[in-house]
């Protein structure tokens, strides 16, 4: 059994048929069940549809009736959520910076089932985009609609869909920002400064890039921030940073502290240690010492001669290992490094355990949370860890097979 799960080799091509349709089809029946006993805008439990999109659509409606400030204000939030969604329904916090006002703003010019559909249909685009370009890249030619199943099939993507979550958006950022690179830093530069809506995000990405000269990108990117914080300024005035910045402790201790989204849905180190027991100091500790090992071992990735694919999968994952606060529909974002991973496998070959640490990433999305309920068992965080260790551990054992210089990410951007 350890033999297969080191080789891979129980992953064969029948089982990659086979097992991604298997997904895929699930994933179509769960969301045709839902349209089918769906209610208006509310689902037959009386959920609204897309649930966490509910207040991203209330909150453009705060911006355009002249209140940018208020998604801000949790009681303020609430009520205007309750005001278009009933007393009953339920309610989230905003813990966006002022750049998301921005598309919240627009989409909430059109109707709310139309704003949904509009922002799933047009950030999956995006996502499928970019994990084809990624795989495009690769000397071993894959056909798109093999990647096109996989990418649907990935069951994060499913709870992507469920919540009306910005995954798509985030795995297509990080996969035009890594394509773009080498050879056009300053899209890359501005695929990474519009990463800046998750700012939890913001610790590994620099890093890395600057361990790895990549300072034109980091310039452009810091030129974007720069803009799109004065555009911000622009349309929604001082008030909303203000706001914003006042609203960070509400959002540590009752979000990140507290787990008011239940510490199953988080994936962090952090939510681990809270659910197996720990207090908010031990898992604190249990963060830092994990978020240190991490960048630790990214610069050393970085600065190694390991193949560009490596080093951006290296990256992404990182950027989950080095953060409190990532939940479940974020792990959308995870695809980019698999498709990065596969690619650089299908043309190399691939390390020990690797094909089995990719299988087990691909699938954890689905099982992570329901395993964490019944058992209080934190999977999600473990194989995160187990994946980046491998990336690190094969990209280490290259380096000693091959004395050339490290391949370079093909942009077909």
């Amino acid at each position: 059994m350890w033999e297969k799960l080191r080789s891979g080799d129980w992953l064969d091509a029948e089982r990659l048929r086979v097992y991604p349709a298997m997904l895929l089809l699930l994933a179509i029946g769960c969301i045709a069940a839902v349209l089918m006993t769906a209610n208006g805008r509310f689902d037959a439990n009386g959920h609204p549809l897309g649930t966490d999109f509910s207040q991203v659509w209330v909150a453009g409606l705060e911006t355009l009736r002249g209140h940018p400030e208020a998604p801000f204000d949790l009681e303020r939030h609430i009520a205007a959520q309750r005001a278009e969604f009933g007393a009953d329904s339920d309610v989230f916090g905003w813990h966006y910076p002022p750049y998301f006002l921005a598309p919240a703003a627009a989409l909430a010019h059109l109707p709310y089932l139309e704003a949904l559909a509009l922002w799933q249909m047009a950030t999956l685009a995006l996502y499928l985009v970019a994990l084809l370009a990624l795989m495009r890249c690769a000397a071993t030619s894959v056909e798109g609609w093999r990647v096109a199943l996989l990418a649907l099939a990935f069951p994060a993507a499913l709870v992507n869909l469920g919540h009306g979550q910005n995954g798509f958006l985030t795995a297509a950022l990080l996969g035009f920002g890594f394509l773009a690179l080498e050879r056009r830093p300053a899209l890359a530069g501005l695929a990474f400064a519009l990463l800046a809506y998750k700012p939890q995000f913001a610790l590994a990405l620099p890093v890395a890039l600057m361990v790895g000269g990549h300072w034109r990108a980091l310039a452009f990117a810091a030129a974007a921030l720069a803009v799109m914080t004065l555009a911000s300024l622009s349309l929604f005035g001082a008030e909303s940073w203000v706001a914003f910045a006042q609203n960070l402790d509400v959002t540590r201790d009752l979000v990140v502290e507290r787990g008011a989204a239940g510490f199953p849905k988080i994936q962090s180190v952090f939510a681990a240690a809270r659910l197996l027991g720990a207090d908010i100091s031990t898992a604190y500790a249990a963060q830092t010492l994990v978020t240190a090992t991490t960048l630790a071992a990214l610069v050393w990735l970085w600065r190694s001669r390991a193949d560009d694919r490596a080093k951006a999968a290296g990256a992404i994952v990182a950027t989950f290992l080095t953060t409190p606060y990532c939940l479940d529909y974020d792990m959308t974002a995870l695809a980019p490094a698999f498709a990065l991973l596969a690619s650089l496998g299908l043309e190399r070959g691939f390390g020990p355990y690797m094909k089995s640490a990719l299988a087990a990433a691909f699938v954890i999305p689905l099982v992570a949370r329901p395993i964490a309920t019944a058992l209080s068992l934190p999977l999600g965080a473990i194989t995160l860890a187990t994946l980046f260790a491998l990336i690190v551990s094969n990209a280490r054992d290259a380096c000693f097979r091959h004395a050339g210089a490290a391949a370079p990410l093909r942009s077909t951007l």
